[in-house]
């Protein structure tokens, strides 16, 4: 997939997480989740590679469950460059949950997207 394919799958996942969990989740706009899906992946490509590094004994650890935390940790550091009132998450677990489904969104998503250039 390209940059941009993310960028929207993204978008849109912030998008209809907002509308599905409402309690959990807040984006004040569809540029809201333009911008946060944005500083996500500059947090992605950044920030993320150390963690990893630093947190590879935990994560090999939990067999790889601690990669989960690590995700929140980002959604959570993109929720204070957004601004929290713009974009944000009601607590740690609600960030975590939102980590897990975009985590299962883009795996679907790749896969389907391997399978239909594969052949």
């Amino acid at each position: 997939m390209s940059y941009f394919q993310r960028l929207i799958m993204n978008t849109l996942t912030f998008v209809t997480l907002a509308v599905l969990l409402p309690n959990m989740i807040h984006v004040q706009s569809i540029m809201t989740a333009v911008i946060a899906s944005f500083v996500l992946s500059i947090l992605n490509a950044l920030i993320k590679p150390i963690l990893i590094v630093i947190s590879f004994p935990l994560t090999l650890l939990t067999l790889g469950f601690f990669t989960f935390v690590i995700n929140a940790l980002m959604l959570n550091l993109t929720s204070y460059f957004v601004g929290s009132a713009n974009f944000g998450f009601s607590s740690f677990g609600s960030a975590l949950l939102v980590a897990l489904i975009m985590s299962v969104i883009n795996m679907i998503v790749t896969e389907h997207h391997i399978e239909k250039y594969s052949r």
